[in-house]
Order: C-alpha cells, then structure tokens, then sequence
C-alpha cells in the first residue's frame, strides 16, 4: 500500500483519543489486519477496496478461526475508518456498508453464586493490602464495576452521604451508580490505611505499595489469590463479579432495564444475557425439586 494511505490510517487513529487506549489499540490492530490483506493483494490504495474484497477478507479470518464477535469488531473498525475517508473526500464510497460478520454462539459469563461470593469478600485479615483488596472487592461487586472503571476512581468519586459513586465507562461515558453499606464500610477503613501509604497529590482512589495508582494486571493478580486462599473452586477475575453483581441482581428484581443502567450497557441486548442465567439456574432448580422433572429409578 502506498505511504500516503498509510498515512492516512495514522491519521485516523489519531482522531480516536477521546477512546480509551485499550479499545484505541483494538482498533489500530483490525486496520492493520485490512491493510496487510491489501497489501498481499496489491489494493494500494483505500479507495480501490470495494466490498466483494472485503468478504474476501472476513472470510478468509474466519477460516483462520477468527470468531464472529472478532469479526463484527474487525468490520465496525472498517467501517468507521471509511467514515473517515468519505469525511476528508479520499474515497466515493464505504466497502464495509452492509456485509456481515459471521454469527457465533454467545458464550454465557461464568458467575459465582451469592455465597461463593460472599465468601470471597469475607477478608478477614488486619494487614494494609488486605484492607484495600476487601475495599476493591467489595466495590467491584456492589456496584457491578468494569475493571477499568475500578481502577480509574478518583477519591472524590464517591459521594458517602447519598452512596453513589461515579464511574467513567465506555465510550467515556459517566454513570452514577449506588453503592452497598458493606463497600462503603471497606473503603472508609481502607482510606485510613491509604494516607500513610501516599501523599496528597496522588488522587487515585485504590493505589499500589508504591503509593501510585493501582494497575489492571495487580488487581487480576489479588483477586486469584484471594480465590484460591478463600478456598473458592473456579478461576475468579474481576469481570466475573460484575457478572455475578447483574446475575443476582436480576434474579432478584427482574428489572432487565435498570441492571442496564447500573451497567452502563448502551444496547439492552448486551444485558440480555443474563436473563439466559437466570432461566438456567431456574432448570436447574426444577430439575433438582420437581417430581415429574426426571424418571424414577428402577
């Protein structure tokens, strides 16, 4: 492909810092997966892409076993990029504009069940880290926080006289989002702790034993420990207990549109997954109790 459209990626990409580095990244990589496709095809510029290549492209991933959600990221990225190019008047039309990514079966999110987790967050230890990962656990499953969200608190985002935090999700999008006695009883200790570990200029509101703000990698790393040492079956991460917040949340209230709120989920079918663990766990109670639900054992 020829430098200038190379270039003009780069621009592209340079337009996406109101995203969060991460889905900054996801982006950059489809577009360098289209552009080496291009480049093995001889298509040098942007412009000569038209759509029957294009399905070319996605159907070659897909035999690489790249799955649909993979796919539909990959095309979403495409898309958006030729946006772009229509914008600055460097193509005449959008290859990406109808095709779509082959579908793949949605995995159903691994949950703990409400004593599991109440024994996860059962942290009984006096020591600092201890203190603050109670806080953080807590926090994760009290208000169904995304890791990223987590990690991005400031200590002035949380109001303790109404109990509300607020959260910075995806797409930089803020919510506020309730927050249970028992997490807010675990940070206001682990705030005690926190003043002899940093100084004042550091806002972070969960931060290292080096007195900065805490890392995704750190908290992954805590959490498994705490797994094992709580004596828990399955590998534990912190997706899984905001899984486990709207799993139960919605097993107790049915109220599919107000767990997407508390989720910061922009399209209801993102939340409708759940409802899918509910009618499971509801089988396999009828499974276990009903009497017409198995054959009687000879």
């Amino acid at each position: 492909m020829l430098s200038s459209e190379t270039l003009l990626l780069e621009s592209y990409v340079k337009t996406l810092l109101h995203l969060s580095e991460h889905t900054r990244k996801a982006y950059q990589r489809d577009l360098d997966h289209i552009q080496n496709y291009c480049d093995k095809r001889d298509i040098a510029k942007w412009s000569n892409l038209d759509g029957r290549q294009l399905r070319g492209f996605v159907a070659e991933r897909h035999r690489q076993g790249i799955g649909g959600r993979s796919l539909q990221r990959n095309l979403s990225a495409i898309r958006s990029f030729y946006r772009y190019l229509l914008k600055e008047g460097k193509v005449k039309n959008n290859p990406a504009e109808g095709i779509i990514a082959p579908k793949t079966p949605r995995k159903l999110p691994k949950v703990l069940d409400s004593d599991q987790t109440a024994q996860l967050v059962e942290i009984n230890e006096n020591d600092t880290l201890a203190i603050r990962d109670k806080a953080m656990l807590e926090l994760i499953y009290s208000s169904g926080l995304r890791l990223a969200e987590l990690i991005s608190m400031n200590l002035n985002s949380i109001d303790f006289n109404d109990r509300i935090i607020t959260v910075t999700g995806k797409g930089n999008k803020t919510r506020s989002v309730p927050v249970g006695q028992h997490a807010i009883k675990a940070i206001k200790r682990w705030l005690k702790e926190r003043k002899a570990m940093t100084n004042e200029s550091e806002q972070a509101l969960f931060i290292s034993s080096r007195g900065k703000r805490i890392s995704p990698r750190s908290v992954q790393d805590r959490l498994k420990q705490w797994a094992i040492k709580q004596g828990l079956p399955n590998h534990v991460h912190p997706h899984m207990l905001r899984h486990s917040f709207a799993s139960h949340l919605l097993e107790s209230s049915g109220d599919l549109r107000a767990v997407q709120e508390l989720l910061g989920h922009a399209d209801i079918s993102t939340t409708q997954v759940y409802t899918h663990l509910d009618f499971q766990h509801l089988a396999q109670v009828y499974d276990k109790t009903h009497p017409r639900a198995h054959r009687k054992k000879t």
